[in-house]
């Protein structure tokens, strides 16, 4: 039996805070209550259908617009879209909020500090050492939402923890209920 529910979930910040490592862990779960479940990663996403695209503000905003604008269509099928993308800017974020009927914004915080350590492809150190230019957090600007229905402290909480706040939340809010009742 398929919830019929769509809704985007959008996990925004820096690289490495472990927006993907969320989500992908969270699918699973959603699609054990009974969602249809699609996972909508940034980097995947710009391989097969933003080909060509910079990392200029304007490209980073089609970008995004483009994601935002496949998750709605999803959503509006009854898909729980999970959308894993740093999407730096807080105006592109906020067209695509008001472009998708349900649009749960989850803010995965984590100081650069934290990111570069995780960093395996060694990309923080190539952008501290001038050698990757337009690099979100050095140096260009990463903008925190403002008013996010959910904020991941992934420095300090697990993973688990992490899905876990983000289940609570969907339960609270009645966009998901518990199997195990």
């Amino acid at each position: 039996m398929s919830n019929e529910i769509g809704f985007v979930l959008w996990f925004t910040g820096l690289s490495g805070a472990g927006k993907t490592t969320v989500a992908a862990k969270l699918a699973p779960t959603l699609a054990e209550r009974g969602h249809r479940v699609e996972l909508l990663d940034a980097d995947e996403v710009r391989q097969n259908l933003c080909q060509g695209l910079g990392f200029s503000r304007e490209d980073r905003d089609t970008n995004i617009a483009r994601i935002g604008y496949v998750a709605g269509k999803l959503a509006k099928h009854g898909v729980v879209v999970l959308v894993a993308a740093i999407s730096p800017y807080r105006a592109a974020r906020d067209q695509v909020r008001v472009s998708v009927d349900t649009f749960v914004e989850v803010h995965v915080a984590a100081p650069v500090v934290t990111c570069a350590e995780r960093d395996v492809k060694g990309l923080y150190a190539k952008a501290l050492a001038g050698e990757i230019k337009n690099f979100t957090g050095i140096s260009d600007p990463y903008e925190p939402p403002l008013a996010p229905e959910l904020v991941l402290h992934t420095e300090t909480q697990s993973v688990d923890d992490s899905v876990h706040q983000v289940l609570a939340w969907l339960e609270a809010s009645q966009l998901t209920t518990r199997t195990d009742r």
